[in-house]
């Protein structure tokens, strides 16, 4: 049974920086892109940013470029999303699945997710 276990999230003021990690257990991790997806209040599910399986690739969703950074550690089955320059809207609950990489659409159950809230 695979499992996503995230975590890293809080409040944290405007401008300010924060850095989730999301360690896999199973198949799933080492085969497959990974992506950070969110969810804020009343809104759809959205991907935020996708890797390759080797870490070489990497993409983001505009709203996040030049301040979100994901990041893989193979051997520790974890995959990181730094944040940096956090605004209010980034407020949401953050989860990370394996992912198809042309298109970023998830393959896998979800975890329980982090949040983030960005507020001062």
């Amino acid at each position: 049974q695979v499992q996503l276990v995230e975590s890293g999230g809080g409040l944290v003021q405007p401008g300010g920086s924060l850095r989730l990690s999301c360690a896999a257990s199973g198949s799933i991790f080492s085969f497959n892109a990974m992506g950070w997806y969110r969810q804020a209040p009343g809104k759809q599910r959205e991907l935020v940013a996708v890797i390759t399986s080797g870490g070489a690739g990497t993409r983001y969703a505009d709203s996040v470029k030049g301040r979100f950074t994901i990041s893989r550690d193979n051997a520790k089955y974890t995959v990181y999303l730094q944040m940096n320059s956090l605004k209010p809207e980034d407020t949401a609950v953050y989860y990370c699945n394996a992912a198809q990489w042309t298109t970023g659409s998830p393959l896998g159950s979800w975890g329980q997710g982090t949040q983030v809230t960005v507020s001062s």
